[in-house]
């Protein structure tokens, strides 16, 4: 399969759908449908039903029925985390597609029934969402709260308000703004939100790496945490660093000291000067064989310890882990 049809979303990668139903023999397909709130789940399609990009289906959900959109599928073998699948039962017809609207006017008298019976309760959590299941036989809260908290009167509220099955579920800030959307730094739609099917750990030592600022207004996302780009160029800024001096280094040079004063990584080169403070620049084509002598303390927070020659081969002291945010 050719690189441009294929998606990274955690996974190994995810074929985009096509007109194309079959595949060879022996192959056993695993489609990805969209719930609400961004919520992703894997399925077995059967032959006879034929699905294309964006179609709305009927799934087999706990004890009933889901509706959810198609967005991509792959072969099982792919997947690591695919036990235990359900299947899809049919395309969603018109009249689900206005069951499904209807769900979506229920949720939101749910959440202002539901936000008032916490309040009673006098409850610490945040209620996040509301999600019906399409057949309606079962209701699920998501909320946020600093610890966990005990909702069993809530729960005996909520089943005699709606005689039926009642779920209350806690997740994280990350999830909650998963589930709510909305616009990053950037201006673009929250990464979450649009293509990642999990949260990968962020540290504060990738910042570092990238020469970021540490103004948590620049680096932290509407959840209020790491923002999940961090690690979306790390490896790039990594590989560089293994072969470029930090800056405020004194390296050794073509048998002369120079004193390293910017490193340009996305131009690859390095801005260094003399003893007479003659300054030059070099490319990193040209930058092949330096030793360091002494190394800065940088932006970066790698360690003045390290020591690192022209083939990138670095030893650091007491460079620590970073706790995972």
């Amino acid at each position: 399969m050719q690189e441009q049809n294929s998606i990274n979303t955690g996974h190994e990668p995810v074929k985009i759908p096509g007109t194309e139903q079959t595949g060879s023999t022996g192959e056993v397909r695993v489609y990805e449908v969209e719930f609400k709130g961004s919520r992703r789940d894997f399925f077995l399609c059967p032959d006879r039903i034929q699905v294309k990009p964006s179609d709305y289906l009927i799934v087999q959900a706990d004890r009933g029925e889901h509706i959810g959109k198609f967005i991509r599928y792959g072969n099982k073998e792919d997947f690591t985390s695919t036990k235990d699948m359900r299947s899809i039962l049919r395309r969603a017809t018109y009249t689900d597609i206005q069951i499904m609207m209807d769900n979506r006017h229920k949720e939101d008298e749910a959440f202002e029934v539901c936000r008032k019976k916490i309040e009673k309760h006098d409850l610490k959590m945040k209620l996040v969402d509301v999600e019906y299941q399409f057949d309606g036989k079962k209701i699920c809260f998501y909320f946020t709260a600093d610890k966990r908290i005990d909702f069993r009167e809530l729960v005996k509220d909520l089943a005699a308000e709606y005689r039926t099955r009642i779920e209350l579920r806690q997740i994280g800030v990350r999830d909650e703004a998963r589930r709510l959307g909305g616009l990053g730094v950037c201006g673009r739609p929250l990464c979450c939100k649009t293509f990642l099917c999990q949260f990968a750990p962020i540290t504060s030592q990738m910042a570092r790496d990238q020469n970021l600022s540490f103004s948590p207004s620049k680096i932290s996302g509407l959840c209020g945490r790491l923002m999940c780009c961090l690690a979306f160029e790390e490896e790039f800024y990594l590989g560089q660093a293994d072969t470029l001096p930090n800056t405020g280094s004194v390296i050794e040079y073509r048998g002369k000291q120079y004193e390293v004063v910017k490193v340009d990584i996305f131009n690859e080169s390095v801005t260094m000067k003399d003893g007479s403070d003659v300054e030059k620049t070099v490319t990193t084509s040209d930058f092949d064989d330096y030793t360091v002598i002494s190394a800065g303390k940088t932006e970066s927070g790698r360690c003045p310890g390290s020591e690192r020659n022209g083939n990138g081969e670095e030893q650091e002291q007491g460079r620590g882990e970073e706790e995972q945010i």
